[in-house]
């Protein structure tokens, strides 16, 4: 069957809408108009169940077009791994995201739905898009413009498959390692943090200085960002996923707050709340900060959006009390809650509350225009569907090329040379035999990290499309260099192959949220004895892969050099190209590096911290070497 022009279905849309309102002029559908006008035009006609329903996100996997349409629900949501079908191209995106987007465009009022989904370093879940750095890499580049370049690739990837909306950037400050989210979090300091909100105006687009802190999104090419989680998320004690962020107001605002001050200012169009508490009061619940500080204060005019079942956590256990969590919830200020599955439990919980002059109709007025304030702007209701034409973004050699530039700024050189006088690095392309080890030398799995194409990552080189490291250091050697790889060899297979340096890749396995905090952050087994068979008969650089500093004191005399490679996705010639000289090394430390966990937590400003590893903002450099043979 021919697939219909762009001009047709618009024309189509335009004239269901037409004969819905029997020629009825529709101020709401105007783009002519000012969007305060749109939005009190439209907010006039609606319905309690209408308004109840923009403020509803469901997930695609209870998000039929008739559910959506019958329900009048605001948003849907693809959570970690939720794909239409497995390794889906864009088309297949596209045809369920409009699908369901024309459930919502068949309505009374014709309201579109805003589709979300976790693109936190690239378009995570989508098979053959490009993967970025995570950004505890990105943070180490100290680079607004590369962030922001990074922001308006992930923007073209994610709309290519017809989604507007991404759940980023998280600007947590992490503050212990332990934190299983560490690597979500550009640095410990929060003036890094702050600098990175640059990726906002690279997701959304530019915004024009005389619009300064108002919602903005620059067309078909450029999705609603959101920052999060608002706020202390990085900050928990011992770095327990969700916990308790226990410190003064003073170092709340001054650590942990200024990041949002800048998305604000940069026109960030949404904000989703944490699950963390602070000082014991759970941040779904607090309204003096998201209604008090965020919208009163800072003056947010974007929505606020809860965490996935945020609301139910507000209990202990979970959903113990709904209607109490969702009271709770909404009067501290959450505009539209991330239900995900259980819809229609929300929507009548929430309708019984306001009939019950529990919540009052101004608070969900406040909420729904906020929703229609960011539909409006971002242009949802003149371009509901997707544009076929930007399928080739996803995976492009462009954004290829540009995760390998931030790949290779994103690497700190820790030590190079067991004496400085005779460093290892760069390493000679042209050598007899050279040795490669590892389980993480040749897994894009490992490389990638949590959140990608499942919640919590997938291991092995099946996932995606990219190029391992092993595969990056066989192009990049002379063809005449025997390269051999093995994830283990033993001491005597090492010192018996007469090699002339060896690459030892190893480091943390996949991991997302709570499934990540750790109280040892050791490399797990075979990575140190792979160390020490290696490095203790050849020359050897360790290249650690991981979401944070790990142990690696007890290893490190052993090591020739090391290089933290931290979770770089799937470019891995970034890698080489600073292992091998193409590239100097630039990365400098965004985290404290520590000796021992019983020093945690440790932070560049602590008056404590007198014994590290490697110091924050430490970092060995390198000159590029042309003809490096």
């Amino acid at each position: 069957m021919g697939r219909m022009s762009i001009p047709m279905v618009g024309f189509v849309v335009l004239c269901l809408w037409a004969v819905a309102v029997e020629g009825e002029y529709m101020k709401y559908k105007d783009p002519k108009q000012p969007v305060g006008s749109r939005i009190k035009d439209l907010m006039k006609r609606m319905t309690l169940e209408e308004k109840i329903g923009q403020m509803t996100q469901i997930e695609r996997k209870v998000a039929t077009p008739d559910v959506v349409k019958q329900n009048f629900i605001g948003s849907v949501l693809s959570g970690g791994g939720s794909v239409p079908a497995p390794k889906a191209t864009a088309e297949v995106w596209t045809n369920m995201v409009d699908g369901i987007q024309k459930g919502a465009l068949s309505t009374r009022l014709g309201i579109p739905m805003i589709y979300g989904i976790d693109a936190v370093h690239g378009h995570n879940n989508v098979y053959g898009a490009t993967i970025f750095p995570h950004n505890v890499g990105l943070g180490v580049t100290r680079d607004p413009d590369l962030v922001k370049r990074i922001g308006a690739a992930t923007a073209l990837e994610v709309r290519a498959t017809g989604i507007p909306y991404a759940f980023a950037p998280c600007i947590a400050v992490c503050r212990n390692p332990r934190w299983g989210r560490c690597y979500e979090s550009y640095s410990e300091d929060y003036r890094i943090v702050k600098s990175m909100t640059e990726i906002i105006p690279g997701l959304q687009g530019d915004l024009a200085a005389k619009f300064k802190g108002v919602p903005y999104v620059g067309g078909k090419t450029k999705v609603a960002a959101c920052a999060k989680h608002f706020v202390g998320d990085g900050g928990t004690m011992n770095g327990i996923d969700e916990g308790n962020t226990v410190i003064s107001s003073n170092d709340l605002f001054s650590i942990h707050m200024p990041a949002y001050y800048d998305a604000i200012r940069k026109g960030v169009s949404t904000v989703m709340v944490s699950y963390s508490s602070w000082n014991g009061r759970r941040m779904h619940a607090n309204r003096d900060l998201v209604t008090g500080f965020l919208k009163n204060k800072l003056k947010f005019r974007g929505f606020v959006i809860s965490d996935w079942q945020g609301v139910d956590r507000i209990t202990d256990p979970p959903h113990a009390n709904y209607s109490y969590s969702l009271q709770s919830g909404i009067m501290a200020g959450i505009d539209m809650i991330m239900v995900p599955e259980n819809y229609r439990e929300f929507i009548d919980t929430l309708t019984s509350l306001v009939k019950a002059n529990i919540v009052p109709m101004t608070r969900i007025d406040d909420a729904v225009k906020r929703i229609l304030r960011v539909k409006f702007v971002m242009g949802l209701f003149e371009n509901p569907l997707s544009d076929p034409s930007l399928a080739k973004q996803i995976g492009s050699q462009e954004h290829r090329d540009l995760a390998r530039e931030a790949v290779r700024k994103s690497l700190v050189l820790l030590k190079n040379g067991k004496t400085p006088s005779q460093p290892l690095l760069p390493l000679a392309k042209r050598a007899p035999k050279i040795l490669v080890a590892g389980a993480h030398a040749d897994n894009l799995g490992y490389q990638c990290g949590g959140w990608t194409i499942e919640w919590q990552g997938v291991v092995g080189n099946d996932l995606t499309v990219g190029t391992t490291i092993l595969a990056a250091i066989k192009k990049t050697v002379d063809p005449s260099t025997q390269v051999v790889y093995q994830q283990n060899p033993d001491a005597n297979f090492v010192k018996s192959n007469g090699f002339s340096y060896a690459i030892v890749v190893v480091g943390e396995v996949p991991y997302a949220e709570m499934f990540g905090d750790s109280a040892n952050l050791t490399i797990p087994e075979p990575g140190p004895s792979t160390i020490n068979n290696v490095c203790g008969a050849v020359k050897c650089v360790v290249v650690v892969v991981s979401g944070r500093p790990v142990v690696v004191q007890p290893h490190l005399a052993k090591m020739d050099a090391l290089v933290a490679a931290w979770l770089p996705g799937t470019e891995g010639q970034g890698v080489t190209d600073a292992l091998f000289g193409d590239y100097g090394f630039t990365g400098k430390l965004a985290r404290t590096w520590f000796k021992s966990v019983d020093q945690l937590p440790m932070n560049f400003d602590d008056s404590h911290n007198k014994d590290p590893l490697f110091h924050f903002g430490f970092g060995l450099t390198t000159k590029p070497v042309k003809g490096n043979y």
